[in-house]
């Protein structure tokens, strides 16, 4: 056998290291464990979804915050951030990651609320999560299951621009069925995803000491509703947990009964 060149031998090991950095395909999601406080309902069998198996508009969403005055570079930013995922959320929002951390596969389970009227947050229960499609150094994407209010993918990465390093979320996302687009555009739902990542993103420049001013822009991708997949009200995260919530004193009675017997 001849000898393998370094450059040849340096693009091998970038593209193991590359794939290494992506999930697994799979065809739906399968739960093994779940954290104390989350459940696998709303995840469990099915399948992650894009952009294109949305329902609404697609909407391309960026929030970004510079972190200026700091000596940080990007992997550590991005190393924290994973760290603290849960941490930097707001209140409302309750995040479990698996032991395994932000790694390629892995699923972070969420439980929120939905539907926002002034003064009145968080009427609907739900219970659903994300998977983590993409980790490396410098950024992570989770992509969303069926039923989940928006489809597509966030993308959590740091960066140099104009030598201060920047924290930027950013969405390529649809709302999934007919009610979370009515949600989004009359009940608040909009403002309170964006509230989500102006809160993260604060919390994570506090993090190093900076007061960061959230920069926000969106693009408007693709302006049809794609009525033919108004089906996806069938896997709707929000109506399963609330029948499963409302559910809970049958099953707790169905359990004691069965320890009695």
């Amino acid at each position: 056998m001849g000898n393998i060149s370094p450059e040849t031998e340096a693009t091998e090991k970038s593209v193991v290291k590359s794939e290494a950095s992506w999930a697994e395909p799979v065809s739906k999601l399968t739960i093994a464990d779940v954290p104390a406080g989350a459940i696998s309902l709303n995840l469990d069998g099915h399948q992650v979804v894009g952009p294109l198996q949305g329902f609404g508009p697609m909407w391309q969403r960026t929030y970004r915050v510079r972190l200026s005055g700091v000596q940080v570079s990007p992997e550590e930013v991005v190393r924290d951030w994973k760290e603290n995922f849960a941490r930097f959320q707001p209140s409302e929002n309750q995040f479990y990651p698996s032991l395994a951390g932000i790694q390629p596969g892995e699923v972070i389970f969420i439980n929120t609320r939905l539907i926002y009227f002034p003064g009145v947050r968080g009427l609907v229960p739900m219970k659903s999560g994300v998977m983590v499609l993409y980790s490396d150094p410098e950024m992570f994407t989770v992509m969303t299951p069926e039923g989940f209010p928006i489809s597509g993918w966030n993308t959590f990465s740091a960066f140099i621009e104009d030598g201060c390093t920047v924290a930027q979320v950013q969405g390529l996302v649809r709302t999934t069925d007919p009610i979370y687009e009515f949600g989004f555009r009359f009940m608040g739902g909009e403002g309170a995803e964006d509230k989500v990542w102006f809160h993260v993103l604060e919390q994570l420049a506090k993090h190093w000491g900076v007061q960061g001013q959230v920069q926000f822009h969106k693009v408007l991708i693709d302006p049809c509703i794609q009525w033919s997949n108004a089906k996806n009200i069938w896997k709707n995260a929000a109506i399963r947990t609330f029948f499963y919530v409302l559910a809970s004193p049958f099953r707790w009675g169905a359990r004691l009964f069965k320890n009695r017997i």
